[in-house]
């Protein structure tokens, strides 16, 4: 038989609501009355829905795709938003230049511990060339570069 002649299945929201789960049958439409009311009250109820409904890597994966949904600096700020307001980001490394890479260095520094800033400056002496290293050393004795 090459299925000319099997009856037609109905397609639309019955056919898909017949083998759909009722948890996420209840998270869509949920959602649904979300951007409908479009109201905070509803979006926070929603947490206690979908915490209720979906297991925790189906949770990471909407929170994923939501925030990749939104411009990156968008989605920092939701996450920020949604997390709490973090303590001072630890100092671990410096971070890309704002202005330039010495403001940003010195920033850094300001706020790095003593020996994070020691294990960079001995790091970061070591990866630049012979020559830099020398003009490096004789700019902090105090001395002309040669």
């Amino acid at each position: 038989m090459d299925g000319s002649h099997m009856p037609m299945q109905r397609r639309g929201s019955n056919a898909v609501s017949r083998v759909m789960p009722p948890r996420i049958k209840r998270v869509s439409r949920s959602l649904g009355y979300c951007l409908l009311l479009d109201d905070l009250d509803a979006w926070l109820s929603l947490s206690t829905i979908l915490q209720a409904r979906l297991s925790p890597p189906e949770r990471a994966a909407l929170a994923y795709v939501a925030l990749k949904a939104l411009a990156p600096h968008d989605a920092e700020s939701v996450a920020v938003a949604a997390l709490g307001a973090v303590s001072a980001p630890p100092s671990d490394q410096p971070i890309a230049p704002l202005l330039s890479c010495m403001d940003e260095a010195g920033f850094w520094a300001d706020m790095a511990t003593p020996g994070e800033r020691e294990a960079y400056c001995l790091a970061s002496f070591k990866a630049i060339p012979y020559e830099r290293q020398c003009a490096f050393l004789d700019f902090v004795n105090g001395r002309p570069a040669a």
